[in-house]
């Protein structure tokens, strides 16, 4: 399924009026499209594939300027009734992220007034409706490991921050590794910062979302080489993992998808099933709101627990 034709990006969360609300990037949005295109717009989804619609929300934050010049979403969550979104390419040439909340749900939005110098694509892990079911009081963000959200990194890192103080750089912790009992440590130091997840020069974009019935998390990862592009290229890779510092498992992955992948995607909490098994994968393909379906078979020996 394809609507918002023209348009990319899409990080989104399950807002507390039950609806989701994501971004989009160099386009115009969902139908009625916005007069002028934008580098950052907003929007809202109603109801459940495959009888879903999507609202454009005219904010006075809306950004323009195409490619790497134009500031753009990279991360959607809401946390009791505050939007918070993760902005990449907030120095003008596709680097470094920086924080903007809205109490309005996306009409207006505050600014941080700090940015993350080190890292270029910045995306919220998601859990349930305003964050229900969380595993603790703190906020977890995924960035791959550069200042760049147009470069490729050899790791992901994962930093938290406690719920009430998102805005607040001081409060960032970084994930720096595991002791001997398996427990993650974690430091103020983001020179001391470790790995989440290896892969040598193909650490990209990515989305992740806790399936709170099958107890996992699942991140979606764009897989296709530098200079290509997400709107031809079909490679990426779904992993699953019992914590947000894995360890990481291969659920699906693909070298040449059916179509193209997008460079952005994730499974947005409200569209998984009862049983967990079914999800809907939302990506930037062919530059559109593009929405797939996904089926899981668990293994004979999977215990959920």
């Amino acid at each position: 399924m394809r609507k918002a034709t023209g348009s990319d990006n899409w990080p989104i969360t399950w807002a507390d009026d039950d609806n989701l609300y994501t971004a989009y990037g160099d386009g115009w949005g969902f139908d009625p499209k916005v007069p002028k295109k934008l580098s950052l717009g907003f929007a809202t989804v109603e109801g459940m594939p495959p009888h879903f619609s999507g609202i454009n929300i005219r904010s006075s934050d809306e950004q323009y300027g195409d490619g790497h010049s134009g500031k753009k979403a990279s991360g959607m969550l809401m946390v009791n009734g505050i939007l918070y979104m993760w902005v990449r390419n907030v120095n003008g040439n596709g680097k470094q992220s920086q924080l903007a909340c809205s109490s309005d749900h996306g009409k207006t939005w505050t600014w941080s007034t700090w940015k993350f110098k080190e890292f270029g694509y910045c995306t919220f892990i998601n859990f349930g409706k305003n964050y229900e079911g969380s595993r603790d009081n703190y906020v977890y963000t995924i960035t791959h490991d550069h200042p760049s959200a147009y470069k490729r990194a050899d790791r992901f890192i994962l930093m938290r921050v406690p719920k009430g103080q998102i805005m607040n750089q001081d409060a960032y912790e970084f994930f720096k590794c595991l002791d001997r009992e398996g427990d993650p440590i974690w430091t103020s130091n983001i020179s001391q910062r470790g790995a989440v997840f290896n892969d040598p020069g193909r650490c990209f974009r990515s989305g992740i979302s806790y399936n709170i019935v099958l107890k996992r998390y699942f991140w979606w990862q764009a897989k296709f080489p530098e200079g290509a592009s997400g709107r031809s290229a079909g490679e990426f890779g779904v992993f699953d993992a019992p914590e947000p510092w894995g360890p990481w498992t291969t659920v699906y992955y693909t070298t040449n998808w059916d179509v193209g992948a997008g460079e952005t995607g994730s499974f947005p909490p409200k569209w998984m099933s009862e049983d967990g098994r079914t999800m809907y994968l939302v990506f930037s393909g062919d530059d559109s709101f593009s929405v797939r379906k996904a089926m899981l078979t668990l293994s004979p020996d999977a215990e959920i627990k």
